[in-house]
Parts: C-alpha cells; sequence; structure tokens
C-alpha cells in the first residue's frame, strides 16, 4: 500500500492556561495525497488553524504527530510555504524584491543570479503581477497584495502550500479573480494544498476534499467530504449544478445542524453537572441548617 503523502495521526495538542491545560485538538487522523487539494472549514475555534500551524512545524503536537513524505515534521522548512490572510509583505521592498527574499533563503548556492531572477519573475507571472514587479504593497491593491504573497509562497517551491483564509479579507469580486487563479495555479504544478476557509462556497469550488472540524475544546474530523467535480471548474456553470449544490448543502448541514446539536447536548449537560454539584454543595448546608 502506497504511504500518504501528508499524514496526520492521532494528534492531540493542549495550550497551558491560568485555569489548567487547554485540549485544543483531540486525536485528528488525517491522511492528504500528493497534488490534492483539501479544505478545513469549521466554526470558529474549532482548531483549523492549529492544525495548519501543526503542519507547518510552528506548533509540536503534545500526542500524535504529522509525516511529510515519511518525515516527521518539527519545524519549519521551505518544503512547507504558508500564505496567511494578511499579506505580510515587507512594506519597504518592492513586489520583486519580497519575492527575491524568499528566492535567495531557499535557493542560495543552487541557483545563479540570472536563474533567481528568471524565477522570481516568472513565480510573479503565474499570479498576475509581471506589471507590477517594481511596486511597493502600499502601491497596490489588497488582491495584488496577496497575489505577490502567493507568488513568495510558490518561489519557495514547496511540496506542500499551506493557507490560512488567504482571500477573507478580499472584496467578492477579487476573491472570485483570486481563487480562479490559484486553481490555474494548482492544476499547472499539481502541488498539495491545505487551505482555511470559513466560505462553503470557495470550499467546494476548490477541493478535492473538505474536512468538516467538530467545534472545539477537544475538535478533531467531524466529516470528510469528497468533491467529485471534473475540472477545470467553472464558478457561474457550477451555480446551476445539481451535485455541486448538494455537496454545498452537506456541508452547511454539518456545520448549522449536526453541529448545532452537540452544541446544545454538550451545553445541556454543562447545565446538569453544575445543577448536581450546587445541589450537593447546598446539602450539607441545609443538613446543618436542620440540626
Amino acid at each position: 500500500m502506497m504511504k500518504a503523502h501528508l499524514e496526520l495521526s492521532g494528534v492531540d495538542i493542549e495550550f497551558p492556561t491560568p485555569k489548567g491545560p487547554f485540549k485544543a485538538l483531540q486525536n485528528v487522523n488525517l491522511k492528504i495525497d500528493q497534488g490534492e487539494f483539501v479544505s478545513l472549514i469549521g466554526h470558529s475555534g474549532c482548531g483549523k488553524s492549529t492544525v495548519l500551524n501543526i503542519v507547518a512545524g510552528l506548533y509540536q503536537a503534545t500526542r500524535g504527530g504529522c509525516l511529510l513524505d515519511g518525515r516527521e515534521v518539527t519545524q519549519p522548512g521551505p518544503e512547507r510555504a504558508v500564505v496567511f490572510q494578511n499579506h505580510s509583505l515587507l512594506p519597504w521592498l518592492s513586489a520583486y524584491e519580497n519575492v527575491e527574499l524568499a528566492v535567495k533563503q531557499v535557493f542560495k548556492g543552487r541557483k545563479s543570479k540570472a536563474e533567481m531572477k528568471a524565477w522570481i519573475e516568472h513565480n510573479l507571472e503565474l499570479v498576475h503581477m509581471s506589471h507590477a514587479l517594481h511596486k511597493r504593497p502600499d502601491e497596490i491593491s489588497g488582491g495584488m497584495k496577496q497575489r505577490v504573497g502567493i507568488a513568495r509562497a510558490l518561489a519557495m517551491q514547496p511540496k506542500v502550500l499551506l493557507m490560512d483564509e488567504p482571500f477573507g479579507a478580499l472584496d467578492a469580486l477579487t476573491r472570485a479573480h483570486l481563487q480562479d487563479s490559484l486553481m490555474e495555479i494548482q492544476a499547472r504544478l499539481n502541488n498539495t494544498v491545505i487551505m482555511i476557509t470559513h466560505d462553503v462556497d470557495e470550499a467546494v469550488l476548490l477541493s478535492d476534499r473538505i474536512v468538516m472540524m467538530t467545534n472545539g475544546p477537544a475538535a478533531t474530523v467531524g466529516e470528510i467530504l469528497h468533491v467529485d467535480l471534473p475540472r477545470p471548474r467553472d464558478r457561474i456553470a457550477l451555480a446551476d449544478d445539481a451535485k455541486y449544490n448538494r455537496y454545498r448543502q452537506a456541508v452547511l448541514s454539518f456545520l448549522y445542524e449536526k453541529q448545532r446539536k452537540v452544541e446544545d447536548f454538550q451545553q445541556h449537560r454543562e447545565k446538569q453537572s453544575t445543577a448536581a454539584a450546587e445541589s450537593e454543595e447546598s446539602a450539607p448546608a441545609a443538613k446543618r441548617a436542620s440540626g
């Protein structure tokens, strides 16, 4: 049997708090194939970013771990590039220079100056930014900044591209253009993408699989939906596609029906245990009063 390209196995993570350890994730298991586009979706606080940070090597699991091509992930590395919601470009550098920083870090001693220049320009061309190579972040729009952030990540030639709500802060039209660009790029490069999103339509449009997380604390993988829609995908054609709408409905149902029922049940249990604890505390006092 072939080994998974990327595997999260039995992952728990706890963070210390003044009230004791907080378990953010519990028993997260996920296998991702080379070239697969996987979206993580769930309510705020369900541990999506924590999963991404474990894959990025920014967090260490308390139990279990992450393997990339059979090697344990214990720290950040250029084979895993991250694109955040905030573009995180250096404001005093041009688009070209921001990408150049990453390229020098990864390819110093492996590419000549001319090869580096060609590679930087190639990656900015991939995201349709050739016309703005020498503009600084304050001279370009939010969508263009995010394109440069994606070019910088791609220029590291990562095995896995990690995206934390990369289009969350953009207007609807810019977001749509960038989604289309991302689909084009992934089709060309066949790189593995893990993306966090809150947007159900975005998840269905872009993904091969959608991983739906349960609510925290102790969040885990609730359901995994396989999105069997042919590529390339056209958002306008898909709007009336029955299969697309079934996938969309399945995600909405998980987020707003199944998770709500679980949450209501947990709240009911918490109220019951609080009431029981209070009655236990009041019993001795009542005994003393009657005595």
